[in-house]
């Protein structure tokens, strides 16, 4: 987020990439900032290549890839990102008050549940195609299933390189995260009764 913002700044109206694991919280900072906030696959290669179709000045994963078209090739490098974190830390007043300062919600790291080969894919289809979300207020199908409701988002995509599904969960507080994992379980179940779910 304080890249974007920082990117934005040279970039009025430009598009900010940022992938289906990330906060929801992205795309109204990212839109109050003055920019084009734009949800893509996870994945090294195509952030890359939806960077270079998008002309966006900036992109990241949640997995940590950024990749800078703000002073730099578009790319993602671990040592230029720390550069630019310094760069913008010799301007704060107070790191910590700026971090503390951003948005905040419960969430989980990346799990996992695993399949066997192949079947992974085959799952996520089948809950695009039949999965039903009351309550939700979007449901997102550019990489897996990412449901959004009004308090958290439950996100369940299939890995590109391992035969396991790939959950993430955000909400605003325990009992919602609890209610969303819940509902992104059951379609699982629904699908693969015997699915050992991670939660």
């Amino acid at each position: 987020m304080l890249f974007a913002q920082d990117v934005l700044t040279r970039h009025p109206g430009g598009a900010i990439l940022y992938d289906v694991k990330c906060t929801r919280h992205i795309a109204p900072w990212v839109s109050a900032a003055g920019g084009k906030p734009l949800m893509c696959q996870t994945g090294h290669s195509l952030v890359k290549a939806r960077m270079r179709e998008t002309g966006a000045p900036f992109g990241g994963e949640m997995s940590g890839h950024l990749f800078f078209k703000d002073r730099w090739f578009g790319f993602d490098d671990g040592l230029y990102a720390g550069a630019r974190l310094l760069e913008l830390a010799s301007r704060m007043q107070d790191i910590t008050q700026t971090l503390n300062a951003l948005p905040q919600s419960k969430s989980t790291p990346e799990l996992n549940v695993a399949l066997a080969e192949g079947e992974n894919h085959a799952l996520v289809a089948r809950m695009q195609a039949e999965a039903k979300w009351p309550g939700a207020s979007q449901v997102i199908t550019i990489d897996g299933v990412r449901v959004e409701y009004p308090d958290g988002f439950g996100l369940c995509r299939a890995s590109n390189t391992t035969p396991v599904l790939v959950l993430r969960f955000e909400a605003e507080n325990d009992a919602a995260l609890a209610r969303i994992q819940r509902a992104i379980g059951d379609a699982i179940t629904q699908i693969k009764p015997e699915a050992q779910l991670p939660f």
